[in-house]
């Protein structure tokens, strides 16, 4: 999980009291100032990081050569977070060197593409410390978190006013969760005339155990498989779902769900694997055509019933357990397929907790 510390030392006197409770009340990780006397006002739920002298639960202290960095490394207080300001090769070696080393280690990038933070995060992978990228707005975090798909562990930010340190601590929590995937069995097939269906073509290849999660009724999907397995007649198109018609939900982040036909180039939907491991993917375009349909009807183990209705073509298909690929035509009764089931019904995408029966 991300987290946050708060730089308020340049923040207006005005707005000061106010980025810190609303650092409290939105439970960051940590506050950092120059100050030992304001950060002993914090409650023990938030760290106070300390730039001046004083006690502090960590301090941090600026590391410019290879001799600083080894005097930190072998000290016996841990607490502590070095700040390396990375200018060239040399000071990039250096945050290198101390993203591996030390407990946490923050960075400040003079170069405003993300090309140096990506050798750092690189050159830390699987090391126990924190990687803490300082960041100029709440843009530049958004950015910085998904950087190698990984991001830093933590971002600093001196915030403009409260709002700030809410937004951000809302960004980073958006996060993409895992879902519980469920294993849903084949109960009819149905072949249909023409009907309009949509292609999802992101902006991200997917990987073969990948797809989204599409389904007719609410409270139920089917992870439709992306085009990364080979096809007679045609390459792969990795980048590509064909998700089924146009009517379909698909799940999209933060529990919210899309008509397929509101796609468009821009729009977010969540890529899921078997596993249930998901992230965000943005659509680069949805191509709607008309095309001949079938409709997959399949339960949960609880009975919940699950409907998907797709392009009715083998090249069009479908993830078992195990990632197992089913292509749609071939499918027969008590066929296992991988689903996901919500417990809401949905108002504009938006999950709402009343009655509405689907069929």
């Amino acid at each position: 999980m991300k987290f946050a510390w708060i730089d308020v030392r340049t923040v207006p006197l005005e707005h000061r009291e106010g980025v810190i409770d609303a650092a409290i009340h939105a439970k960051v990780h940590g506050v950092l100032s120059d100050d030992a006397a304001l950060l002993a006002t914090l409650p023990p739920t938030i760290v106070g990081v300390l730039t001046g002298e004083g006690a502090a639960n960590i301090k941090v202290v600026d590391v410019a050569d290879e001799d600083q960095l080894s005097a930190l490394t072998h000290q016996a207080d841990k607490n502590i977070a070095g700040w390396v300001h990375v200018r060239d090769d040399r000071t990039l070696k250096l945050a290198c060197a101390a993203a591996v080393d030390l407990p946490y280690a923050v960075v400040e990038f003079a170069d405003p593409t993300k090309i140096p933070l990506e050798i750092v995060l690189a050159a830390a992978d699987k090391s126990p410390g924190a990687l803490i990228c300082v960041c100029a707005d709440l843009e530049e975090a958004s950015i910085v978190v998904d950087v190698l798909e990984r991001g830093s562990e933590g971002i600093l930010l001196a915030p403009k006013d409260a709002g700030e340190v809410f937004a951000l601590v809302r960004m980073l929590e958006a996060q993409s969760p895992n879902l519980e995937l469920a294993t849903l069995t084949v109960d009819r097939i149905e072949h249909h005339g023409l009907g309009d269906r949509v292609c999802v073509d992101t902006c991200s290849h997917f990987g073969e155990d990948e797809g989204i999660l599409v389904g007719s009724y609410s409270t139920g999907f089917i992870l439709c498989c992306s085009e990364t397995h080979p096809l007679p007649y045609m390459p792969t198109r990795p980048f590509r779902v064909n998700a089924g018609a146009l009517h379909s939900y698909v799940l999209g982040p933060d529990n919210r769900t899309n008509y397929l036909s509101e796609l468009g180039s821009g729009s977010t939907v969540l890529a899921v694997n078997a596993d249930g491991k998901t992230r965000r993917v943005i659509v680069g375009r949805a191509k709607l055509e008309s095309r001949p349909l079938l409709t997959i009807t399949a339960h949960s183990a609880d009975g919940v019933v699950v409907s998907l209705t797709v392009q009715d073509d083998w090249h069009v298909r479908v993830l078992g357990p195990g990632a197992k690929v089913r292509n749609v035509t071939e499918l027969q009764l008590g066929d296992e397929l991988l689903g996901y089931l919500a417990t809401d019904q949905r108002h504009v995408g938006i999950p709402i907790g009343e009655f509405c029966r689907e069929s």
